[in-house]
């Protein structure tokens, strides 16, 4: 099969910081020539993949000093993708809404994964507008906020099998909080397990420009405040295994409707338990007393602590190999694909992998 990976230019892909979505395009796209497909990546240069690579940027967007308006580029990418869009079979969008007005004029069967929250309300005319347009969710939990649109499928998320090692006998006597500092993260809520259950934390994590005075009047006079607490920073993929696998559990109190949460996996795939808060996608992703517990509040996440001896890390890391692996991911879209109206019929008959998982589809 023949297929274009459409991805956001904010960050490379895969990104070298921070960055969820291209990450995972780097994951589909990789895996999808693994198995034999022809694929091509719409993305900046700095980008690095097995795919094709079509360079729209030279950099990342998010690092280039001299971008001020994001949007002129992201016109371009999608001038490039018209361009060349009778070439493939199946085009899959990865950023959000642009491309709207635009599948419908291609004559190409398109799909388009959704990353982010969908609980905004400007984004009830979009879709309302444009619900013939196919549509991924990452999870059951991301969908609720929207009108009927045209759901193909539920995807979870996946990394590389060998991506992350696993620590079944960690060094480190600490919690980890891993992800971006913001307020419905809740990095305030992990200080205060931590210090409730006396505990160390190390929190390794972006500051965007719009957190900063949250970071600056909330979160660093905590930091300051208990000895215990590390700020690492933001960290990258080499890091992660560690960062991760040393940690006693991943504190994850967020306090938002998480479309996903990459890092729940990235965690089960070191072999580290996780503590979150029953908010979106927690309860899809989280296997209670298996792979984590899910909490309620700072004093049931305090509880949970004292209970982390009684998981199994291999169990942990079993989970992941059975739920949350690229392949299965892939073999999973690969599936949506083959249901798309014109995709060519020749290009249904493939194999499926060994821990393929079934997720519901919702019309």
């Amino acid at each position: 099969m023949k297929i274009a990976q459409i991805a956001p230019l904010m960050e490379s892909v895969p990104p070298k910081l921070y960055g969820g979505t291209e990450r995972i395009v780097a994951y589909i796209a990789d895996e999808l020539v693994r198995q034999g497909h022809e694929v091509t990546l719409f993305a900046s240069a700095d980008s690095a993949t097995s795919a094709e690579l079509v360079p729209i940027c030279e950099t990342a967007l998010r690092l280039d000093s001299q971008v001020q308006d994001t949007l002129p580029h992201h016109l371009v990418l999608l001038d490039e993708v018209r361009r060349r869009a009778a070439e493939f079979d199946i085009l899959h969008f990865h950023i959000d809404l642009l491309h709207g007005p635009l599948v419908r004029t291609l004559g190409v069967p398109t799909v388009t994964t959704l990353h982010g929250r969908l609980d905004l309300p400007d984004l009830q005319p979009y879709y309302r507008t444009f619900g013939d347009l196919p549509l991924v969710s990452i999870s059951n939990d991301q969908r609720r906020p929207l009108p009927p649109v045209n759901w193909a499928g539920t995807v979870h998320h996946g990394l590389p099998r060998d991506l992350l090692t696993p620590t079944f006998e960690p060094k480190g006597d600490y919690l980890a909080f891993l992800g971006r500092i913001s307020p419905e993260k809740r990095p305030d809520r992990a200080i205060a397990i931590a210090a409730a259950a006396g505990m160390k934390l190390r929190i390794a994590a972006k500051i965007d420009k719009a957190d900063q005075r949250y970071w600056d009047d909330v979160i660093a006079p905590m930091v300051r405040a208990y000895p215990d607490i590390e700020f690492v920073g933001e960290i990258g993929e080499a890091q992660k295994a560690d960062f991760l696998g040393n940690a006693r559990a991943l504190l994850f109190p967020i306090d938002w409707p998480e479309p996903f949460g990459l890092v729940m996996i990235e965690a089960m795939a070191c072999a580290t338990p996780t503590i979150a808060f029953r908010c979106g996608s927690v309860p899809e992703v989280i296997d209670e007393g298996e792979s984590g517990f899910i909490v309620d509040n700072v004093e049931e996440a305090v509880e949970a602590v004292g209970r982390l001896d009684g998981l199994d890390r291999r169990r942990v890391r079993q989970t992941f190999d059975r739920r949350f692996t690229a392949e299965r991911m892939v073999d999973d879209y690969l599936s949506i694909y083959r249901e798309l109206s014109g995709v060519p019929a020749q290009s249904r008959p493939m194999r499926l992998g060994a821990d393929k998982v079934d997720l519901p589809i919702m019309a």
